[in-house]
């Protein structure tokens, strides 16, 4: 029996159940990796070079691109160690803090898709008045209130994990600390940790959902009010991209933890969770591009600069 004072580390296991892909799953995250993050790192520096793209979608836009960059960040490169290097060990400290990183970078994300549909419901519900609703101040306040409710919301979670009793086992059957695999591991009583994960998940999770669904809903019914096609189509397209990311990202994360017995199963979900850190940040940047004849524009100026 080991108790939690004697456990220093943590081995992660990563993707056992596949001994002799290790070579081609390192090969296809490294790669995934490096895209999803010049991707963002693109759209940010985009966005900031060209002075038409200065408007409220296009900064949450590059909050939204930061934040994937740090989730991607603070889980793919270990993950990437243990497949390439077969580095498996993670300190103590180190697990709590990767817990408490992806906790804060998917809480910070909800509200964020929160705030960006508000700036959706804005525009084209109130389109006269848009730029006196969503000035600067609103924009940096909504901002900072999504960074800094998930920095807040995330704290919690990784106290109460760094104080379990690890008694059978340092062994974590995933590929990142991720609190439900550390949660299988104590030998201890969890029942607070569950229930926190799902009162903060309404919180978190379904609040904002709410919310979002809303603006949509007004969205929707404003829509249909305009006459001519041609309207229609250039409202709905600027919030097709958001209502993309927004059905990707509450469709993965409520199917991994928000269903009874999320915590205790012994299926780590790691296929929907790696869709979920490593996909979704790769997908936004070309949902968003693909969709903003804005920023094409400006990524094709950027391209003409450079010859």
């Amino acid at each position: 029996m080991v108790n939690r004072t004697s456990i220093t580390e943590f081995l992660i296991l990563g993707f056992p159940e596949f001994p002799e892909l290790q070579l081609p799953l390192f090969t296809l995250f490294l790669l995934l990796y490096l895209m999803a993050v010049l991707g963002n790192l693109l759209v940010i520096c985009i966005v900031c070079a060209d002075q038409h793209l200065h408007i409220p979608m296009y900064f949450f836009l590059t909050n939204l691109s930061a934040l994937d960059i740090c989730s991607l960040t603070s889980t793919v490169p270990k993950m990437l160690a243990i497949l390439g290097a077969k580095n498996q060990k993670i300190s103590f400290v180190g697990c709590i803090l990767q817990t408490y990183c992806y906790m804060m970078c998917a809480s910070t994300e909800f509200i964020l898709l929160t705030a960006m549909a508000y700036d959706r419901y804005v525009a084209i519900c109130n389109p006269l008045r848009y730029l006196n609703i969503m000035n600067k101040r609103v924009c940096a306040l909504l901002a900072a209130a999504s960074w800094i409710t998930g920095l807040l919301e995330s704290l919690p979670h990784a106290i109460i994990a760094s104080q379990f009793p690890f008694c059978d086992s340092n062994v974590i059957n995933h590929f990142f600390c991720e609190i439900a695999a550390l949660v299988r591991l104590s030998c201890s009583d969890t029942s607070i940790i569950q229930t926190m994960n799902y009162i903060l998940g309404i919180f978190i999770i379904f609040l904002p959902f709410l919310l979002t669904l809303t603006s949509y809903m007004f969205i929707i019914s404003t829509v249909l009010k305009i006459r001519s096609s041609k309207g229609k189509s250039k409202a709905f397209s600027t919030c097709s991209s958001h209502l993309t990311v927004i059905l990707l990202a509450y469709g993965t994360i409520i199917g991994v933890y928000m269903h009874p017995g999320s915590m205790d199963t012994a299926d780590p979900n790691k296929l929907p969770i790696t869709v979920y850190i490593v996909t979704l940040p790769l997908l936004n940047p070309l949902i968003y591009s693909l969709r903003s004849k804005e920023l094409k524009v400006a990524l094709k100026k950027a391209i003409s600069m450079t010859h």
